[in-house]
C-alpha cells in the first residue's frame, strides 16, 4: 500500500471527518483547514477540498473514500495537445508528482488544460515547468508531415508519450502509479510499440485521465504552454495569425500563409493529412 492518499471531499465529508478525530487537532499548515494527527497517520484538509492522509496506516485511514481517491502518490501522467489543429507542433508530455510537487500545486487550480485560459496557461506555465520534474517532446510539422507518411496519428502518439516516460525516467525513477489519457485501447497502444528498443509498461489507460490525476492534468498545462508558445513563435516569423483547430476559418489562414510563402512551404507549418489541406 501507498502511504499518501490525495482525496477530494465535499465539504459535509470533511466535517464528518473532523468530528471524528478532531481529539487529535494541532496547528495546521499554511492553505489547510485543519489538520490531525492520528496514531501512523496525519491527515490534512486543504482549503481546496483535497485531504491527503500521510503515514503508515494511510490507507486504514482513507480506504473509506479510496473509490473517489484521484490522486495517489507518487504518480506520472502524460497528455498530448496539438494533435487537433491544423497549424503547429504535436507536444507530449510527462511529469512526476510526489508529496512536495503536491504541496505546489494544490493551490493552483489545476486541471484539463481545455478547461483553463490560454492566459492563465501562459502565467503559470514557467513555473509549472521550473519546479515539476517533467519530459517535454515536441514535434513540429515539417518532422511531423514526414512520420506520418509511414505512421499513422495513434501509432505516433505512442511513440511519443513512450518516449516521454523514457526521458523523465532519465530524471527521476519512475513510480508504480503512471497513468496516460487513452487515445487508443491498450493491446493497440503496445502494438505501436513493438519495434521500440525501450518500453514503459505497467501503464494505467484511461478515458479523460486528465481529470482524474493531478499528473495529467499538469502534463496537459506544460504541453499547452508550450504548443501555444510555438504558435508564438510561428506569428511572429512569418508575420502572420495562425488560428487554432480545423474549422473553415483555418482554411483562411492557411490560404494566406500560401500566398505569402508559397504552397510548397505549408508543410513547415501545417499537419498536411488533415482534410483542410484538401480543401484549400
Amino acid at each position: 500500500m501507498k502511504n499518501i492518499y490525495s482525496i477530494t471531499l465535499n465539504n459535509d465529508e470533511i466535517e464528518a471527518l473532523f468530528n471524528i478525530i478532531k481529539d487529535t487537532k494541532v496547528s495546521p499548515p499554511q492553505y489547510a483547514l485543519w489538520q490531525c494527527r492520528e496514531e501512523n497517520c496525519v491527515i490534512t484538509a486543504y482549503n481546496s477540498g483535497k485531504v491527503v492522509f500521510q503515514g503508515k496506516d494511510a490507507y486504514i485511514y482513507a480506504s473509506k473514500y479510496i473509490d473517489e481517491t484521484n490522486e495517489i502518490l507518487p504518480q506520472a501522467g502524460s497528455d498530448e495537445v496539438g494533435t487537433g489543429d491544423y497549424f503547429g507542433p504535436v507536444c507530449v508530455c510527462a511529469s512526476y508528482i510526489s508529496e512536495k510537487e503536491y504541496e505546489f500545486l494544490k493551490d493552483l487550480n489545476i486541471k484539463d488544460s481545455k478547461k483553463i485560459k490560454d492566459d492563465y496557461i501562459l502565467d503559470i506555465g514557467p513555473s509549472l515547468i521550473k519546479k515539476i520534474k517533467h519530459s517535454l517532446v515536441i514535434v513540429d510539422n515539417k518532422k511531423y508531415n514526414e512520420v506520418h507518411k509511414n505512421n499513422n496519428l495513434n501509432e505516433i502518439k505512442a511513440k511519443l508519450h513512450n518516449q516521454a516516460y523514457i526521458n523523465l525516467s532519465k530524471k527521476v525513477p519512475l513510480p508504480n502509479n503512471i497513468y496516460v489519457d487513452q487515445f487508443t485501447p491498450e493491446n493497440k497502444y503496445y502494438k505501436y510499440l513493438i519495434n521500440e528498443k525501450n518500453i514503459i509498461k505497467n501503464i494505467t489507460f484511461e478515458t479523460k485521465a486528465e481529470n482524474k490525476y493531478i499528473s495529467v492534468a499538469v502534463s496537459s498545462i506544460i504541453a499547452r504552454y508550450a504548443f501555444l508558445k510555438k504558435i508564438e513563435e510561428m506569428n511572429k516569423k512569418y508575420d502572420l495569425h495562425f488560428l487554432l483547430g480545423s474549422s473553415k476559418q483555418v482554411d483562411k489562414c492557411a490560404k494566406e500563409f500560401i500566398k505569402k510563402n508559397g504552397k510548397e512551404n505549408l508543410a513547415k507549418v501545417a499537419k498536411l493529412h488533415f482534410k483542410n489541406t484538401e480543401r484549400l
